[in-house]
């Protein structure tokens, strides 16, 4: 499968030049936007919710520690760390934590992707093969048996356990992406990893049989210094990390006109899939929030604008190669 998309994304990328000469036929502007961690249930509700309104499909990206309630907090061991310890904590309750296995199985029925995220949150950044192989292992054990484990093996959706076990997507914590990493994701059914940083928007590539998409620097600010185009990137650039609700406003500007001149180069230009990403943390009193809500709204329902999952954005990468090499 991925000898066959890189195939066709070279055709692509080869007469991509060629096919701009019409605007008819110029393929979609593609926007990918995902969130890290998956815990606020409000803002699971939330990102459903505007979805719903603004034709658009999110990754999430999941932390599985968040579906653990506190006194079961010892059913996971991080490697090199004891048992019951996360960076990011548990769920409260159990009944928290069924509540956001709901959003997570409601999420997938309307069309957004959940993808993972490990479970602790550690820093992966000197761990060999086996260490990413044991996290990659607990992320689907605990997911997979999540709802018994949280008292509700009655509530466990149908199919559930196949959703666990088909989820493709991967995104490293503090985007830590060694070799080793690379090494682990594909024989652990991972089709593609999210964790590196590119110097603008580019094209995933191969990495060790997996297809490896960047975040890009995009230009942001009065002096358009690059950043990666994250919400905690522009939370550290913007607050040196200090909660200042009472300049979000500001914050909240600058954000959106760095994603939208970043959306708008592309769509201009070679469109380039734009990666855009955020966590379940309104930062700086929601401003990357509202920064990304207002883009989506302005850009998503285009005709020639795909607001999409990684998963989807293969799949049309994939096909507009093939569209590209089969013409005449």
């Amino acid at each position: 499968m991925l000898y066959r998309f890189f195939a066709c994304l070279v055709l692509f990328l080869g007469l991509s030049t060629l096919s701009n000469a019409g605007e008819a036929n110029r393929p979609r502007q593609l926007l990918l936007v995902s969130f890290d961690g998956g815990g606020d249930n409000a803002l699971w509700q939330r990102s459903r919710d505007f979805a719903r309104t603004s034709d658009v499909r999110f990754t999430y990206f999941l932390s599985c520690s968040l579906v653990i309630a506190r006194e079961d907090a010892a059913r996971y061991k991080g490697p090199h760390h004891k048992a019951g310890r996360s960076n990011i904590g548990f769920a409260q309750t159990r009944a928290e934590a069924r509540r956001r296995l709901a959003h997570v199985w409601e999420a997938h029925a309307e069309g957004h992707e959940i993808a993972s995220h490990t479970c602790g949150h550690f820093d992966g950044a000197d761990w060999s093969v086996s260490d990413w192989e044991a996290e990659m292992k607990s992320f689907r054990r605990i997911l997979a048996d999540a709802w018994s484990d949280n008292g509700a093996a009655a509530e466990e959706p149908e199919g559930w356990k196949e959703f666990v076990a088909g989820m493709t997507g991967f995104r490293a914590p503090y985007l830590s992406a060694p070799d080793s990493l690379f090494a682990a994701e594909r024989g652990h059914g991972f089709v593609y990893d999210a964790s590196t940083v590119t110097k603008g928007p580019l094209m995933p590539t191969e990495r060790q049989g997996v297809l490896a998409f960047g975040l890009p620097l995009i230009p942001e600010g009065p002096k358009s210094r690059p950043i990666i185009a994250m919400d905690y990137n522009l939370f550290i650039r913007h607050s040196a990390g200090v909660e200042n609700r009472s300049r979000s406003a500001e914050f909240e500007e600058r954000a959106y006109a760095a994603f939208r001149a970043a959306f708008d180069r592309q769509y201009e230009g070679d469109r380039i899939p734009l990666q855009i990403g955020l966590h379940f943390v309104e930062m700086n009193g929601g401003a990357y929030w509202r920064a990304m809500e207002r883009l989506v709204a302005e850009v998503c329902t285009r005709a020639d604008v795909g607001c999409v999952t990684y998963a989807e954005a293969i799949r049309e990468l994939q096909l507009r190669g093939e569209a590209e090499g089969s013409g005449p």
